[in-house]
């Protein structure tokens, strides 16, 4: 149940097999059906969850009732309000499974006495920590200077597989336009590759 975790965070930090143990032992297994929400807005986030198995989106409903999705998360990526968790206030976005999903769990109290007792899980989650950030920063950026096509022909080889996951309303959302539009583009596509 821990390989994939350990392997993920295995490419940061080594960790002696004391640490492994102590690391596995504050970790929650939780199992989402489909649909299933993780955390929704309003309520507070109490785990920083790691995806073993499966895919869940994060989307926040704007005033007028449309979705827009701002994050996927699939095998061994990190998912949930990250701000919620921080400050354990309430989360404005939610997360929910587009298909049945295993995950590892941490709440902040173990997470802080991780830290505490093993360091260097301190540098494990500021290089996940930068490492999102630098993808938010070049989100931002894709979005104000790509046209619709050059962000969807970046999200398909960024993101290689995950268009066959994800249904292709999610993906126009994630990308800041319609299913509509979205379809254009992939219609597009293929005539370009006959």
């Amino acid at each position: 149940m821990y390989d994939s975790i350990l392997a993920h965070v295995g490419q940061f930090i080594d960790l002696e097999p004391a640490e492994i143990d102590y690391f596995t032992s504050l970790l929650r297994f939780k199992l989402l059906r489909k649909r299933q929400y993780l955390v929704q807005a309003g309520d507070v986030c109490k785990f920083d969850s790691f995806v073993v198995k499966g895919c869940l989106r994060t989307y926040f409903v704007d005033d007028r009732g449309s979705e827009h999705v701002v994050q996927f998360a699939v095998e061994n990526w990190w998912t949930g309000d990250l701000y919620s968790f921080l400050t354990q206030s309430s989360a404005a976005y939610n997360t929910d499974a587009l298909e049945d999903s295993e995950l590892l769990q941490i709440d902040q109290a173990s997470l802080d006495e991780l830290y505490r007792r093993v360091p260097k899980f301190e540098r494990f989650f500021r290089i996940i920590s930068q490492r999102a950030f630098v993808s938010a920063e070049k989100r931002v950026i894709a979005t104000i200077s790509q046209t619709a096509e050059e962000r969807y022909l970046n999200f398909i080889e960024r993101y290689p597989g995950l268009d066959q996951r994800v249904p292709q309303h999610l993906i126009a959302s994630y990308l800041g336009f319609t299913p509509e539009f979205l379809s254009r583009i992939r219609k597009q596509q293929a005539s370009r590759r006959k």
